[in-house]
C-alpha cells in the first residue's frame, strides 16, 4: 500500500471507486445495455422484415407489371381481330348492298324497257288503227262506195298486213 502512496494514489479510495465501478457496470448493463441490445436487435428485426417485405412488394409489382403487360398484349390483338372483323364485315355488307343497288337498277330496267315496249306496241297499234281508220276514208271517198263494218275490217286487215310487211 505504500506504493500506491508514493505514487500519490489512495488506495481505500480506488477499492471504492472499483466497487463503485462494479456496481455501476451491473447496474447499466441489467437496466441501460440489454434493454438498449433488445431494442437494436427488435429493431434489426422490423428493419429485416421491412426489407423482406419491400423485396415481395417489388417482386410483386413486376409481376403485376408483366401481367398488365400481357393483358395489354392480349387487349391489343383482340382489338385488332376485332378491326379486321368489322373492316371484313363492313365490305361484306358494301359488297352486298351494291349488288343489291345493281340488281334493283337492272329490274328497274328491264320494267322500263317493258313498259316501254308495251307503250311502243300500243302507240303502234293505235296508229295502225288509226292509219286504217283514215285508209278506210280516203278509199270511201276515192270510191264513194258504201262498205259495210265486215268490209272495211277486211281492208284494214290487209292494210296492216301490208304494213307489217313493210
Amino acid at each position: 500500500m505504500e506504493l500506491f502512496g508514493k505514487l500519490g494514489i489512495n488506495a481505500k479510495l480506488l477499492l471504492a471507486q472499483m466497487v463503485n465501478f462494479f456496481i455501476l457496470l451491473y447496474v447499466l448493463r441489467r437496466f441501460a445495455y440489454k434493454p438498449i441490445l433488445k431494442v437494436l436487435d427488435d429493431r434489426k428485426r422490423s428493419i429485416e422484415k421491412g426489407l423482406g417485405d419491400a423485396l415481395k412488394a417489388e417482386q410483386k409489382l413486376l409481376e403485376t407489371e408483366d401481367l398488365k403487360k400481357r393483358v395489354l398484349a392480349d387487349a391489343r390483338q383482340e382489338a385488332r381481330m376485332i378491326f379486321v372483323q368489322a373492316e371484313k364485315s363492313a365490305q361484306e355488307m358494301k359488297n352486298s348492298i351494291v349488288e343489291s343497288a345493281r340488281m334493283e337498277a337492272n329490274r328497274m330496267m328491264e320494267d322500263a324497257k317493258n313498259s316501254i315496249s308495251q307503250e311502243k306496241q300500243k302507240m303502234l297499234e293505235e296508229a295502225r288503227s288509226e292509219i286504217a281508220g283514215l285508209v278506210v276514208l280516203a278509199m270511201k271517198k276515192i270510191s264513194d262506195i258504201k262498205m259495210d263494218e265486215k268490209a272495211d275490217a277486211e281492208l284494214i286487215k290487209q292494210v296492216l298486213s301490208t304494213k307489217e310487211s313493210i
